[in-house]
């Protein structure tokens, strides 16, 4: 099974690629822009990104976001984003190893729970996501747009 590793300041290109050959959404633009704010995401205290690689790329990623929490006895929350693979690699094992590594990485810092959305339609996203341990059904996401872009699609 792939290993995931914690993504490095030298992981941009790559991850970039990555999410080029994905339909997950548009990276950030122009690169002096990206670079800036993959800087900062290394920087975040809250922010750990994990990826696998195949030959000479990046074959998936995820981002675990943690925040302090004054509810649930004081236990952090996280949160689950941007997970990505790559589409000639899907179903090998790698975006599982970047999962799983982001969800022991949350239980590690006593996280009460991991949060995730998924917008995808397709129910195989959805069957990844359970074989996880993600629940499906158990909160209601609500979503609220930038009004710049409420006329466009989501």
């Amino acid at each position: 099974m792939p290993v995931a590793r914690p993504a490095r300041a030298e992981d941009l290109p790559g991850l970039l690629a990555l999410y080029a050959a994905t339909e997950v959404s548009a990276a950030a633009q122009p690169p002096e822009r990206a670079a800036r704010i993959w800087r900062e995401t290394l920087a975040h205290p809250g922010a750990a990104v994990f990826v696998t690689d195949h030959d000479d790329r990046i074959a998936a990623s995820c981002m675990l976001v943690t925040a302090p929490n004054l509810l649930r006895g004081g236990r952090s929350h996280a949160f689950l984003e941007n997970v990505a693979t790559h589409p000639e690699l899907q179903g090998r094992g790698y975006g599982t190893a970047v999962v799983e590594a982001a969800l022991a990485h949350a239980w590690a810092a006593d996280c009460h729970h991991v949060l995730m959305q998924s917008g995808r339609a397709d129910p195989r996203v959805h069957a990844f996501y359970v074989a996880r341990g993600f629940e499906a059904g158990r909160r209601v996401a609500y979503v609220a747009r930038h009004p710049e872009q409420q006329s466009q699609p989501a």
